[in-house]
């Protein structure tokens, strides 16, 4: 693959003022040279100093085609290890295009779905995380989701996991240097401290395994199931969070029908808010098709927000409320008591006593009026332990990577139950290999090329 010249376009696709293709490979300053001549007459990209940037004109076939500017990057300091140029055109779709055209023309190949940044990895520039992260980084949608990938790209996650590979490889050399000397009957490597670094390795591994419920849902957002009886407000607490006509609002009951779903930013996390369908008896079938769908949308939620009317009676609401609770047990939930502008203190106080976990949160609310509606903000961020996201933390949120520290954690629990029962050097060996090899696959140490492939397949063209 690295004896080829790739080139792409860098930037988003479409028109804008400017566009960034970016060529990479060993023919990259000869053949970006054929195209380009820099306003300094004489001079060439081949004799050009890395990390310098070079003004001149592209010509076709007919003449100038655009007046760019020429970035030039030697390997190896460059994204991918090798030499590099990005030119800066005019983002006219025809002038990208063109300029595409006679680089391949004069020897490039179109760079794959990313590509530059395989290279990267192959060239060490990169370990796999980080190049997972790049895309993470790019797909972000929040600061939260920005933070995880520029501290995942920084070498968080792969510096934590060297640590442990390293001192299970410590562990790991002496025991097999016991089986080189096993009719000596000598014993290089301590059981005990084996023992004491075991339980800190899978103490570690089950931290950041714990640690992939918030990552996750930073990284795709937190869904959040709007859930409640015909008409107690649920679409107008979707449009007023949204502020916008999302759904349709009425007074006829069983309006939404189906679900109805769209994304918003609060103190820098991502949720997927979900309106459904509300929750009645009905002879209706599509209504009783959404119902379906508010039921799973329920079960599927990491937040549940279930929408109640004030003005109701208590104990229909109570009921309500209690049937609900046993559907959402195990997840955060908020009791949001909607249309509170029109009761009195002492129907807020009947309502307040309704007994529930004690980690269920209530809000008073006026979605109409957008009144309290902050304080059910602050009650859904709450539940996404954002004091967690301290710049030295590491936060799993790549699934690869999950499903990986999930088996490291399976053969460091055989490591340890091996060594209460005393098992011998060489089985303890395997567990111990299998847990190195697993957090190896993380930060590409131990991978396979239909890994890699599936791996950088989902990157965009031109990174």
């Amino acid at each position: 693959m690295e004896a080829n010249t790739i080139c792409a376009i860098s930037t988003a696709p479409g028109v804008g003022g400017i566009a960034v293709i970016r060529v990479s490979g060993p023919d990259a300053l000869t053949i970006t040279d054929k195209i380009f001549k820099p306003l300094n007459k004489g001079v060439t990209l081949n004799e050009a100093a890395n990390k310098t940037v070079w003004y001149g004109d592209v010509y076709s076939e007919e003449g100038v085609l655009d007046t760019v500017l020429v970035s030039v990057f030697r390997n190896p300091h460059s994204f991918t290890g090798e030499d590099t140029t990005e030119i800066s055109c005019h983002g006219s779709l025809y002038i990208q295009q063109q300029i595409l055209r006679l680089l391949l023309k004069n020897g490039c190949v179109m760079a794959q779905p990313g590509e530059f940044t395989q290279r990267a990895f192959l060239n060490g520039k990169l370990d796999l995380s980080q190049a997972e992260a790049v895309a993470d980084l790019i797909a972000s949608t929040s600061s939260a989701s920005h933070r995880l990938a520029l501290q995942q790209m920084k070498g968080g996650i792969s510096d934590e996991l060297q640590t442990l590979r390293e001192r299970l490889l410590d562990f790991v050399s002496l025991i097999e240097l016991e089986l080189d000397f096993s009719t000596e009957d000598v014993e290089f490597a301590d059981r005990e401290k084996l023992n004491e670094l075991v339980q800190t390795i899978r103490n570690r591994i089950s931290k950041l395994c714990d640690s992939f419920a918030l990552g996750n849902a930073i990284k795709n957002g937190v869904p959040v199931a709007i859930i409640g009886q015909t008409n107690v407000g649920k679409s107008t607490l979707l449009n007023c969070i949204l502020n916008e006509e999302k759904a349709i609002v009425s007074d006829v009951r069983g309006t939404t029908r189906d679900v109805i779903e769209d994304v918003f930013v609060y103190g820098g996390i991502q949720f997927r808010l979900i309106d459904t369908a509300g929750l009645r008896e009905t002879a209706d079938v599509v209504e009783k098709l959404g119902i379906e769908r508010s039921y799973k949308t329920m079960d599927e939620a990491s937040v549940v927000l279930l929408v109640c009317d004030s003005t109701d009676s208590v104990p229909n609401t109570e009921s309500f409320i209690r049937a609900s609770m046993e559907r959402v047990k195990g997840k955060n939930v908020v009791l949001v008591f909607n249309k509170s502008d029109i009761i009195d203190a002492g129907k807020r106080a009947e309502l307040m006593s309704i007994e529930v976990e004690e980690d269920v949160k209530k809000v008073f609310i006026s979605a109409k009026l957008k009144d309290n509606v902050n304080e059910l903000l602050d009650c859904m961020l709450s539940f996404c332990q954002t004091d967690k996201l301290a710049e030295d933390s590491v936060i799993i949120s790549n699934m690869r990577h999950y499903e990986s520290l999930q088996k490291a954690q399976i053969a460091i629990g055989r490591v340890e139950e091996g060594l209460n029962l005393g098992l011998p050097s060489d089985l303890l060996t395997r567990d111990i290999h299998d847990c190195i090899d697993a957090l190896g696959e993380i930060t590409g140490q131990i991978s396979s090329q239909d890994v890699l492939n599936n791996i950088f397949s989902k990157f965009c063209i031109g990174k």
